[in-house]
């Protein structure tokens, strides 16, 4: 997922982390040089699609104006949550 509009520099990551934890969601999310987030979800299909729907508001701080989703076969190849950088 790509997510555009004004999301660095609000804790977008940090707030994703936490509710993808919450939500019992593996994978990762991270700043992109270009400005936008990208974030990789893994894990109950109700639950990913939350997150999908969280990510389209994002933190208070955050103007999200676009999410890009791009969906996968379950992997498993995850074993956390992390923020990369």
């Amino acid at each position: 997922m790509i997510v555009e509009g004004r999301v660095q520099g609000v804790f977008f990551r940090s707030h994703t982390q936490e509710m993808a934890e919450k939500l019992g969601l593996k994978g990762w999310v991270k700043n992109r040089r270009d400005g936008h987030v990208e974030a990789v979800f893994e894990g109950d299909k109700g639950k990913v699609e939350q997150m999908i729907q969280w990510c389209h508001r994002g933190p208070s701080e955050a103007r999200v104006t676009n999410v890009l989703t791009d969906r996968e076969e379950y992997s498993g190849e995850f074993e956390d949550f992390s923020i990369r950088y």
